[in-house]
């Protein structure tokens, strides 16, 4: 279950733009203001992170990270198959769960998000033997509170689509008791699988609802029953309801219900243009034609998977054939139910240089994005800090922070600068708050690169595969 924080942190630091070292190329990002879109600046220093204490290490590749109702950290290992017990106070480990029918493997694939009911656990993993023979599925466990285990293994929904890129895969119940799962775009239209067309705009018929073909799936939220059957309150979308709550997405890996029970995202853009997203039944939030804001600043979409002899090109992540057709401009492209971001991390203008040669071989370094991992809402009761309250908290992948974004009043918009807390040179995958909402505790990637300054390049993370706690205080 996820917790609110209500502490302020020792020591915090605003800024209106961060760069830093990146995710790999397969969950590249970016972000900006709903102001003035301007190249970001390089990020200011941070210094020590505030009072960190490691937890635990040595974890396969953590993924996602919960405060149990037994007051432990629970936390699954994506390429581990488990899920993993973990006494806060002395790093003890004990497993959960070991699933083996989950597909490892180095991509995006493995076991993904998992979130607590009453006396049940719903977890979803990749399954199958990749590329063509995977796919994605959610299992709900009996919950023995008093064992620390999971058992009897009952699946909820098969045969999702799943590939080893762009996954996504973040589940949550929500306040209404339903499960609210993300599926990205499975990486389709680049590298390797540039020849794959990107789906997130496709719907589903009423005859795949009834076949349970979930094809279309990709590039969505999806909104379950927790039998996996389809609520009969899901939205009607093109005269069709099924499973999917809203689509048009690129890589969203962060969920998050906050004020009034409203649902927030946060999505990986392509080179910039990480997004923000207040989730709305049945809304278009416009990939592949739109990435960030419909402004059409640095974006393009160039189909390859359309290009004739797709098969015979060599994908390029920047420079774009003749023989590869393009989308509309992003202004020129509409759709009645487009919904723009709450915020962007980062935009920039056309002309932007992705390929800056101080950022060495890695050049995604440098791109103006911070790679959002995962999505927690601070609410506003019991908030000393104003600047935590009633906020959205992202994990960065590139930088080694958590982002604080304030919301407006309502959660309808984001504002002000974004505060950005804890860096190390770690990629957070990962964040919950204690029940006492003293401690943050942040898991990190197993490998990768990350590091603390701009344009930084680091071989070495400093605590892979770990579960980090950080120390909050009430300013005096």
């Amino acid at each position: 279950m996820r917790l609110p924080l209500a502490a302020a942190v020792v020591a915090v630091m605003l800024v209106s733009a961060c760069g830093g070292p990146a995710a790999p190329p397969e969950e590249s990002k970016g972000e900006t203001d709903t102001g003035a879109r301007s190249p970001n600046p390089p990020a200011a220093s941070l210094g020590p992170a505030p009072a960190m204490r490691v937890v635990v290490s040595g974890l396969d590749h953590p993924w996602d990270l919960n405060w149990g109702p037994d007051n432990f950290l629970w936390v699954g290992e994506k390429e581990g198959k488990r899920i993993t017990r973990v006494n806060p106070a002395d790093g003890a480990k004990s497993v959960a769960v070991t699933i083996p029918d989950v597909a490892p493997g180095d991509g995006q694939q493995g076991l993904l998000g998992f979130a607590f009911a009453d006396r049940a656990v719903f977890v979803a993993y990749s399954y199958g033997t990749p590329p063509a023979q995977m796919h994605g599925k959610i299992v709900k466990f009996a919950y023995d509170k008093a064992a620390g285990t999971l058992s009897n293994p009952t699946e909820v929904i098969s045969n999702l689509p799943a590939s080893e890129d762009h996954n996504s895969g973040r589940l949550l119940v929500g306040p209404d008791g339903k499960l609210y799962y993300s599926i990205g775009d499975q990486g389709n239209n680049q590298f390797d699988r540039a020849c794959q067309p990107i789906r997130a705009q496709d719907l589903p018929t009423e005859a795949q609802v009834t076949a349970k073909d979930w094809s279309t799936y990709v590039g969505k939220t999806l909104r379950l029953n927790q039998d996996g059957t389809v609520p009969p309150d899901n939205p009607v979308i093109k005269g069709v309801r099924s499973h999917v709550f809203t689509y048009g997405h690129r890589n969203p890996q962060g969920l998050a219900f906050g004020p009034g029970g409203k649902l927030y995202s946060d999505e990986h853009g392509p080179k910039s243009d990480d997004e923000i997203n207040l989730l709305k039944a049945g809304k278009n939030y416009g990939w592949p034609f739109v990435a960030g804001f419909k402004d059409s600043q640095s974006y393009q979409y160039a189909n390859w998977s359309a290009a004739s002899g797709c098969a015979g090109l060599d994908y390029d992540d920047y420079e774009v054939p003749p023989s590869v057709p393009r989308g509309p401009r992003e202004v020129d492209w509409s759709a009645p139910d487009y919904t723009e971001p709450l915020k962007t991390l980062y935009t920039v203008p056309t002309g932007q240089n992705f390929q800056d040669k101080a950022c060495g071989e890695n050049l995604d370094l440098c791109w103006p994005s911070i790679a959002p991992s995962s999505l927690e809402y601070s609410p506003a009761d019991r908030a000393p800090n104003p600047q935590l309250a009633n906020a959205l908290l992202a994990t960065s992948l590139k930088n080694g922070s958590l982002y604080v974004l304030k919301l407006s009043q309502n959660g309808d918009w984001a504002q002000g600068d974004v505060v950005q807390l804890f860096r190390t040179r770690n990629r957070y995958r990962d964040v919950v708050v204690s029940p006492d909402r003293t401690k943050v505790y942040i898991a990190t990637d197993s490998e990768g690169l990350a590091g603390p300054g701009s344009g930084s390049q680091s071989g070495a993370l400093d605590n892979p595969g770990s579960v980090l706690e950080f120390t909050l205080t009430v300013p005096r």
